[in-house]
């Protein structure tokens, strides 16, 4: 599920090159530090991507749809840098469903991204929006990450009203209002 044209960070920001003037879009975070096992909830199963997975991640990265709110289709140069970087990348869960293991969307979680503070954020390929399953994915990245941290914040454009339902569904409160890469940003929280 996205997060509207102007750049935003993504799911898979810590898989760019530092920015220049061609990836703004994509700043270069530290890696976070990924679990030691893989999430699994009534559906899905969340894991490290895999190299079989590039493909479906590659179409996160450049379809229009999913990239409206996170700044539009990554360049071709980074696209080739992540396909290097993403798989096995610290904290960024491939989101499959378990019944037939096809992956759905990326789930990352990244300490310290924000002000200190341990940052999710998520894509899902849009034939798979509607059913629940970003909720259900990013609800179980988050309640684990509570585990080790004292609280967890997300970042999503004003605009995009299903993101935001999204993060509420989680439970996490906005708690603050901003423009950031030329479009106005919500901040939502949830502390353990």
């Amino acid at each position: 599920m996205p997060t509207s044209p102007a750049p935003t960070p993504d799911a898979t920001a810590a898989l760019a090159p530092a920015p220049t003037p061609d990836s703004t879009a994509d700043p270069a975070p530290v890696p976070a530090p990924a679990p030691s096992a893989s999430l699994v909830t009534e559906r899905l199963l969340l894991r490290p991507v895999r190299a079989a997975d590039v493909p479906a991640v590659t179409r996160l990265w450049t379809d229009p749809e999913v990239r409206r709110h996170l700044g539009g289709p990554v360049t071709e140069q980074v696209v080739r840098i992540r396909q290097r970087r993403v798989v096995g990348a610290p904290g960024v869960h491939a989101v499959v469903r378990a019944a037939d293991g096809v992956l759905l969307g990326l789930v990352t979680v990244e300490p310290g991204a924000r002000d200190g503070e341990t940052e999710v954020s998520y894509q899902f390929l849009p034939e798979h929006w509607g059913h629940g399953y970003a909720r259900e994915a990013v609800a179980a990245v988050v309640e684990a990450t509570l585990l080790a941290t004292p609280s967890v914040v997300a970042l999503t454009q004003e605009a995009n009203h299903r993101s935001r339902r999204l993060l509420e569904a989680v439970g996490m409160t906005h708690v603050s209002s901003f423009v950031e890469y030329d479009a106005h940003q919500v901040l939502y929280r949830r502390r353990r």
